[in-house]
């Protein structure tokens, strides 16, 4: 009797490798996290390498509604930069809800009313001390300026630091 694996061709019908299920992420916030932790996030957009997100209509959308789940009291937002094709948070967010459920509403929204197409999922790190939390936000930062859109950071309009327009600096509220 032959051992079949897997990847054996001969195992699919179509001819198509049979390629583990990709597992979803947990986004469980655990108990033991402190109230008011940073998380950093990225969501990316699809297709990839096209322009969704920095057209200041869509800016303007985006950010109102940060702005609403904000006042909500879902989140908080430290710093928020769009890219062309995804885009980078430093947020706080409420124990009230899970950080999954409200990150997938706000998706669902955004893809809803404004058409939007994101990534099925997002990526989100615990900010775990303040090194960390100025290495995050310097990369959010320079992001622009690696792409090439902008000579600085300071360039890039599709930024918000602590809910205000990118006029106000981060290096003096952190």
């Amino acid at each position: 009797m032959k051992l079949s694996s897997p990847n054996d061709p001969t195992n699919n019908p179509a001819g198509r490798m049979n390629l583990p299920l990709r597992h979803k992420l947990p986004h469980a916030v655990p108990f033991w996290v402190p109230q008011n932790a940073v998380f950093y996030i990225t969501i990316n957009c699809i297709p990839h390498h096209q322009n969704h997100l920095a057209h200041p209509e869509i800016a303007n959308t985006i950010h109102a509604s940060l702005l609403h789940y904000q006042n909500m009291g879902k989140w908080w937002i430290r710093l928020f930069v769009l890219m062309p094709d995804h885009l980078h948070g430093l947020i706080v967010f409420s124990r009230e809800q899970a950080v999954e459920s409200v990150v997938g509403n706000w998706k669902r929204y955004l893809a809803t009313h404004h058409q939007i197409h994101w990534q099925v999922n997002y990526h989100e790190t615990r900010i775990r001390d303040r090194a960390m939390l100025i290495e995050k936000r310097d990369y959010i930062r320079a992001n622009p300026v690696r792409q090439g859109l902008v000579q600085t950071p300071d360039d890039w309009s599709y930024q918000w630091h602590d809910g205000c327009s990118r006029q106000q600096s981060p290096e003096t509220m952190w």
